[in-house]
C-alpha cells in the first residue's frame, strides 16, 4: 500500500476507503458544516429547493451571525430572521447569535474543529481549521445546503505542496509575515485546488493562533486547503476547549508531495501586500512612504488574544496619530473578555482606538469601518482587492498586528522593528 500524507489519510477515512491518491474522486462524510449571515439565507433557499425537511444532523449543523453584526439595514436583519426562524425550526444546538459569538472561524476553532475531521464551511476562509489538522474548505451556498441534506459530498483528492520552514522567526516577525512571503512566492493561482501541509521548526514552535493565521490565508494563493500535522500544542489547544475526545491523524514519513519548498524564517522581514491583490507582496523595507488613514486590527486573519496582545504592547503608553482611524475588533467574545481581563482593552482605548463588539467588520466591507475615495488603511486582515473595504478609490495594504500597530502611530507604514519614541 502507498503511502499517504495527512490530507489523503484524512480524506480517505471519511470516504471509508482505505486508499486514495491525487486526482481520485470520492463521496465522502462530513463531521460539521458551517454558514453564516451572508451565504446562509440563500443555502436555506437552496435547502428548500432540493425538499430538505431536516439537517442530516442538528448537532453538526453550525451557524453564525458575524459579517453584518449588528445589523445595519432592513435588510441584513431581514438575513438575520431568516437564519433565527431556521435554526429554531431545525432544532440547531449551535447557532451563534449577535453578541453570542464572533467571526465564524473563529468560533468554529474555538468550539468545534478537532483534528482529523471534515469541515465545510460557506465561506471561502473555512480553511482555518487546518491548525488542529482538519482538512477543512470553504464551499458554496448550493453545496453547503447539500450537505444540511445529506451530510456529504464529493471532492477530489488534491495533490499536496510541502511548506518546510526553517530556522526562526524573529518578534516583531510574525505568522502573518510568514504567510504573506508565502503568497508573494506563489502568487494568486500557484497552488490552485492543491492541499498546502505546513511543517518544519518555526512551525512545530508556533502556537496554533499562529498556525490558524498561515491556514487561514492558503485560500489566497488558490490552494483547497491548509494544514499542520497536530502535536503537543494542539493537545493543550483543545484541552483548553474541552474539545475531547479526537483522534491526532498524521501523514506517513515517506509520503508524497507535489513538491516540497523550504524556507529559512530567520531571513524574514515584515512583509507588505500592496493593492490591488495579496499577491503582491513586499518586504516592508521597500514600501516608501505610504501615508495610512486607517488602521484596522481584527477578523478571522488576526483578531485573536496573541494579536491584541502584540498590538496593546507596541500601543502601550503612546497615542494613535491624529491623521489616522485605527479599530480593533476582537475575533469573538471569549478573546474580548480575555482581552479586557488583562487591561488590552484598556491599553488601546487610552491610546485613542476605537474598539468595536466581535464581528467581521471592515475586513468585508459590509457596514463599518468603510474607506472614502483616496483613503488608505493598514489591515491585519486577509484580501485588499479593489472596492473590498469601500470606495473602489481606496487602498489597502495588509500588514501583521505589529506593523498595523506601529504604523496607527506613526500616521504610515511603518516597521515595527523600528518604531521611534
Amino acid at each position: 500500500m502507498t503511502e499517504m500524507n495527512i490530507v489523503e489519510k484524512i480524506m480517505a477515512r471519511a470516504s471509508g476507503k482505505k486508499q486514495v491518491h491525487p486526482g481520485d474522486i470520492i463521496e465522502a462524510k462530513i463531521d460539521k458544516a458551517m454558514m453564516n449571515d451572508i451565504t446562509g439565507p440563500l443555502a436555506i433557499e437552496a435547502f428548500r429547493e432540493m425538499d430538505g425537511k431536516k439537517v442530516w444532523d442538528k448537532d453538526r449543523a453550525i451557524i453564525v451571525l458575524d459579517h453584518l453584526v449588528p445589523a445595519d439595514s432592513a435588510q441584513s436583519a431581514n438575513m438575520h430572521k431568516i437564519l433565527r426562524d431556521f435554526a429554531v425550526e431545525q432544532d440547531l444546538k449551535y447557532f451563534y447569535d449577535v453578541g453570542r459569538g464572533g467571526v465564524c472561524h473563529q468560533m468554529m476553532m474555538e468550539n468545534h474543529a478537532k483534528p482529523g475531521e471534515m469541515i465545510v464551511g460557506a465561506d471561502s476562509h473555512t480553511c482555518t481549521y487546518g491548525a488542529v489538522g482538519a482538512f477543512s474548505t470553504g464551499i458554496g451556498s448550493t453545496d453547503i445546503a447539500a450537505v444540511f441534506v445529506t451530510g456529504k459530498l464529493w471532492f477530489k483528492i488534491p495533490k499536496v505542496i510541502n511548506i518546510v520552514v526553517k530556522g526562526k522567526l524573529n518578534p516583531p516577525v510574525a505568522p502573518k509575515d510568514l504567510i504573506l512571503y508565502t503568497i508573494g512566492q506563489f502568487k494568486a493561482d500557484g497552488a490552485t485546488y492543491m492541499g498546502v501541509r505546513f511543517a518544519g521548526e518555526v512551525i512545530q514552535n508556533m502556537s496554533v493562533d499562529g498556525r490558524m493565521t498561515l491556514c487561514n490565508m492558503v485560500v489566497e494563493m488558490g490552494a483547497k486547503n491548509g494544514i499542520v500535522e497536530p502535536d503537543d500544542k494542539t493537545a493543550e489547544y483543545l484541552k483548553g476547549r474541552k474539545l475531547v475526545p479526537y483522534e491526532f491523524v498524521k501523514g506517513d514519513a515517506d509520503a508524497e508531495y507535489d513538491k516540497t519548498v523550504e524556507y529559512n524564517a530567520s531571513k524574514f522581514e515584515p512583509m507588505v501586500a500592496c493593492p490591488p491583490s495579496v499577491d503582491n507582496v513586499k518586504p516592508i523595507s521597500e514600501i516608501g512612504k505610504v501615508e495610512i488613514n486607517q488602521a484596522l486590527l481584527g477578523s478571522c486573519t488576526n483578531g485573536r488574544l496573541e494579536d491584541l496582545r502584540i498590538a496593546a504592547g507596541i500601543l502601550k503608553g503612546k497615542k494613535v496619530k491624529k491623521s489616522v482611524r485605527a479599530l480593533v475588533i476582537p475575533a469573538s467574545q471569549d478573546v474580548y473578555q480575555a482581552a479586557l481581563r488583562e487591561g488590552l482593552l484598556e491599553t488601546f482605548v487610552e491610546s485613542g482606538v476605537l474598539v468595536c463588539g466581535p464581528n467581521c467588520g471592515p475586513c468585508y466591507g459590509g457596514h463599518l469601518g468603510l474607506l472614502a475615495a483616496g483613503e488608505t488603511c493598514v489591515s491585519s486582515t486577509n484580501r485588499n482587492f479593489v472596492g473590498r473595504m469601500g470606495s473602489p478609490k481606496a487602498m489597502v495594504y495588509l500588514a501583521s498586528p505589529a506593523t498595523v500597530a506601529a504604523s496607527a502611530i506613526s500616521g504610515r507604514i511603518t516597521d515595527p522593528r523600528h518604531l521611534e519614541g
